[in-house]
């Protein structure tokens, strides 16, 4: 699995949500996907089957910073990294 260093929530069609790259409806289709701010709030969790996220909370788009996330797969194996949003 991978997952890009950046995206741009701008709705240009490009880069506009977040997702954890080779995650999908086969392969670690329950994998658990959390997003938290830089001082560890959770903002989201989001589907890995979906689109991913968009840059909000609660509806509020957040501001141009870095953002962690964590991965759980289905076997239990745990990821944890860090990507930038930019406006």
């Amino acid at each position: 699995i991978g997952f890009p260093n950046f995206f741009t929530p701008n709705n240009d069609g490009f880069n506009d949500f977040w997702q954890v790259n080779g995650v999908n409806e086969i392969f670690q289709a329950d994998a658990e996907i959390y997003i938290f701010d830089r001082y560890g709030k959770l903002l989201t969790r989001i589907n890995p089957t979906g689109p991913g996220w968009d840059g909000t909370y609660n509806g509020i788009p957040v501001p141009t910073n870095d953002y962690w996330f964590m991965v759980t797969l289905e076997d239990g194996r745990v990821y944890k990294n860090n990507f930038t949003l930019k406006r």
